[in-house]
């Protein structure tokens, strides 16, 4: 049980206080509802962009790092397509460094040129290196497309294409920034050896006074129903063939998401799962496979994805596939098989909650989905899965005709 409390200042910014007596360390997490899917079609990639931004210096702080590194902390940030979060952590004394940093910048960036075209290279450095020049780097930039076709799920993180990025402007930056980056935009969660007042006087003292932006309502363009299977064939110079599968599922937020969560794990999770005995050991039709739910805000997807064994033809690798799936909608899991994915999804989240970190994230998510303590009653909604519910999910999900299919073949 992850204890919590919550308050609000008048400016909109919600603070999740969470007392960790075990720890000297004291994790400060902002997480803003920003995420890839706000942007401008024409102008993707800049959620990511912004993120690199945050640690080019802010109004009276030129160097992020080198103050927090003095006081013995780290932080970092990563960018979703839902949302965009920066963490810090540090020993507790040196707690009011930390409120210094974060709220500094959001009251304002440097907005220089030099910061953007720095950051503007790193970025693009880091299209080409991770999503370009990689073995498998662009599956994202390919299945995404092909899944979703009206949803700004449809690009990745990193952006549709490196023109978006390379195209930006200072005033674009200042628009994002003033759009997204305010306090009624954001949660902090806090965690650690920490006293509610204490919390309360240092939020007021340090983000108090910054004015709240505009109310952002978001009206995103709704997937129609896919009523045909979809497929995307490409040549790669890569070492194996492969395959990825991507069906459509419901969000994050809705009740079936424990169970769909569940039957990924009963498809591929260790090596007693169902298509690693098939597909692996025992038909050897593929070097590695994996099935797994994408978590997103708005629906989602559930991905099954390995690479080819070699002289394996496509078609009986996504037969075996397709087989397996078959057999789930038909057969239903055994008790035995239903406890085992339930019992390392508790174990999992055990583990999780020994990180004074992975708490203040999980609170301050769960907060923007709606109720910070599903922290504490999630192991409940899965423990509350039926084998039939898996059935039911299984037959809903696995259809061809809610399939987007990317062939990903290696160079002759």
């Amino acid at each position: 049980m992850i204890l919590f409390e919550k308050f609000t200042l008048t400016n909109g910014l919600k603070v999740i206080v969470h007392k960790d007596i075990s720890t000297p360390i004291v994790a400060f997490n902002v997480l803003y509802n920003v995420g890839a899917r706000d942007e401008d079609e024409n102008h993707t990639g800049f959620a990511h962009l912004f993120e690199h931004l945050m640690f080019g210096g802010s109004v009276n702080i030129p160097n992020f790092d080198e103050p927090l590194q003095k006081v013995g902390g780290e932080n970092n940030a990563f960018t979703s397509n839902d949302i965009t979060n920066y963490y810090i952590t540090l020993p507790k004394e040196n707690l009011e460094t930390a409120f210094w940093l974060e709220s500094d910048r959001m009251l304002s960036l440097a907005f220089t040129d030099k910061s953007l075209e720095v950051q503007r290279q790193v970025v693009i450095e880091e299209f080409k290196q991770n999503y370009l020049n990689q073995p498998y780097g662009d599956v994202w930039l390919l299945l995404r497309p092909l899944a979703y076709q009206i949803h700004p799920y449809k690009w990745a993180t990193i952006g549709k294409e490196i023109s978006h990025i390379e195209n930006a402007t200072m005033q674009d930056v200042k628009d994002f920034f003033n759009t997204y980056y305010t306090p009624n935009n954001a949660i902090l969660s806090v965690a650690g050896n920490i006293e509610l007042d204490e919390i309360k006087q240092l939020t007021e003292k340090w983000f108090g006074g910054i004015s709240s932006g505009n109310s952002n309502t978001r009206n995103l363009p709704k997937e129609s129903l896919q009523r045909e299977a979809r497929r995307l064939e490409v040549k790669r110079k890569v070492p194996a063939n492969a395959i990825y599968k991507a069906y459509k599922m419901c969000s994050k937020t809705h009740p079936d998401f424990y169970a769909t969560d569940l039957l990924t794990d009963i498809l591929s999770l260790g090596n007693s799962s169902k298509l690693y005995i098939s597909l692996i050991k025992e038909q050897k039709l593929f070097s590695n496979i994996n099935a797994y739910v994408l978590g997103s805000f708005d629906d989602g997807l559930l991905i099954i994805s390995g690479h080819i064994s070699e002289n394996v033809s496509f078609d009986d690798a996504e037969n075996g596939i397709i087989n397996e799936v078959e057999k789930i909608k038909k057969l239903a899991v055994t008790p035995k098989e239903l406890e085992k994915v339930k019992n390392k999804v508790e174990s999992m989240q055990a583990f999780s909650e020994t990180s004074v970190l992975n708490k203040a994230m999980n609170l301050a998510i769960n907060e923007l989905l709606g109720d910070a303590n599903k922290v504490n009653t999630d192991i409940e909604a899965y423990r509350k899965v039926s084998a039939e519910d898996i059935r039911r999910l299984a037959n809903e999900i696995f259809n061809e005709s809610n399939s987007s299919t990317l062939i990903y073949a290696k160079e002759d």
